[in-house]
């Protein structure tokens, strides 16, 4: 097969990669100078509808609406948008070795494609069960949701039992998420999870409390402290489901580039830019470890949030070196999100410390709407809220960018949102 060079190659057709290409486009860019290479059928597009509208019963998302970069507020970059640019999108096409000394990548079948710059947007997989060696773990009634053909197959599933009983196995995002869209198409749902509570990373045990009402109210029913075994629970009873969804996390891909880049916390580590430890290569999104200009410190971010504006930042950062100018470093301040049933979250800065709660968390309101503060040092950190309006979600995302002083933790309780308000 004949070499094809590109001047810039995302390697990745995900979040991350749609954004970069925008990022070029804005930039200036000449026909042919950027390739994206994606082992996906189709464009970028925005990963966490997948596990929300995609799966509902009416009115479900399809492709084209949900291509790059609706999920922000943009223009939806169609297949034609990257033509018009002068973008090459070659799809399913997977890379099965690369060569960043020679910048050489090689297709699953043999084509070959060199490059001056390249972009890391190889995202996460997920978790599978025959990870940890479970038996029965290729059973065709279990299912995983990390792309567009995972979805498909679990729309086919929900189709074909309906009215059925679907296990959701894990209580972090996907978990939630699911459960919720399951319940929605009229299953029995039961979520198995081996923490003492949902979203154990974030949430503290009053969050989850709600939450695991709010769910049980709904009909939902949790099993947690367990694991699945041999699609069993660990105490020997057998999983009934028609439908097993499995979201346990995700890995990042990496194993293309072991012993050639410099790797840190499972990501491979990266300037406050973006680069790696070798010239020219960058890495972005779920594979990068970068330095956190707010805390000090380097950390991973697996979100879409960090995927789109890491993608943007490396972008500015390639043409600001190409235009011999500097950009700023990248100052993130971590921001997740989720929604579920009639509920919507949303959660800025580092939930370390100690923490308050406040406002209306009976699961059993209407409209429930409470938020959690963290205060490490008399600093507060991290701000959480269940139920906000854009404005209140402004405030406590400056409040954790801020990092005010807080002299009275008692005080806070009383003033809740009010303190977000002063600041």
């Amino acid at each position: 097969m004949a070499e094809k060079h590109f001047k810039y190659v995302i390697l990745g057709g995900g979040v991350a990669a749609g954004y970069a290409a925008r990022e070029f486009a804005k930039h200036g860019l000449n026909p042919g100078e950027l390739a994206i290479i994606s082992k996906e059928a189709v464009a970028p597009y925005e990963r966490p509808t997948l596990s929300k509208a995609y799966l509902f019963p009416q009115g479900a998302a399809r492709l084209p609406g949900f291509h790059v970069c609706v999920g922000s507020g943009g223009e939806r970059l169609l297949p034609e948008w990257y033509s018009e640019k002068g973008i090459e999108l070659i799809l399913s096409t997977e890379i099965v070795k690369a060569d960043l000394a020679s910048k050489t990548l090689t297709s699953a079948a043999g084509a070959i494609f060199t490059y001056d710059i390249l972009i890391i947007a190889t995202g996460s997989t997920v978790i599978n069960l025959s990870d940890f060696g479970t038996p029965g773990a290729d059973a065709n009634n279990i299912f995983y949701l990390r792309e567009i053909d995972d979805a498909d197959k679990l729309v086919a599933a929900i189709q074909a039992k309906k009215n059925g009983k679907a296990v959701i196995v894990g209580g972090g995002y996907i978990g939630l998420e699911l459960s919720a869209v399951m319940k929605i198409n009229n299953f029995d749902v039961t979520m198995v999870y081996p923490e003492p509570w949902c979203m154990p990373r974030l949430f503290t045990p009053e969050i989850a409390a709600f939450y695991e009402s709010y769910y049980a109210n709904k009909g939902v029913k949790i099993d947690k402290g367990t694991l699945v075994t041999s699609v069993k629970l660990k105490d020997g009873r057998v999983l009934d489901a028609d439908i097993v969804i499995v979201g346990v996390g995700g890995r990042p891909l990496t194993k293309l580039f072991k012993g050639q880049a410099e790797e840190e916390k499972g990501g491979i580590k990266t300037d406050a830019f973006f680069q790696t430890s070798v010239g020219g290569v960058y890495a972005v999104g779920d594979v990068a470890t970068f330095p956190l200009k707010l805390y000090n410190e380097t950390r991973r971010v697996e979100h879409v949030d960090h995927a789109r504006k890491s993608a943007e930042q490396a972008v500015k950062a390639i043409k600001a070196i190409e235009g011999g100018k500097v950009t700023d470093d990248y100052d993130y301040l971590p921001y997740f999100y989720s929604r579920s049933f009639d509920l919507s979250w949303q959660f800025y800065g580092d939930n370390v410390g100690e923490t308050v709660i406040f406002g209306d968390n009976d699961p059993a309101s209407s409209k429930p709407k409470f938020g959690s503060y963290w205060i490490k040092e008399g600093k507060l950190l991290g701000a959480f809220l269940e139920g906000g309006s854009p404005e209140e979600n402004t405030a406590i995302a400056k409040l954790a960018r801020l990092q005010p002083a807080v002299p009275d933790l008692e005080q806070l309780t009383k003033e809740g949102l009010t303190f977000a308000s002063k600041i």
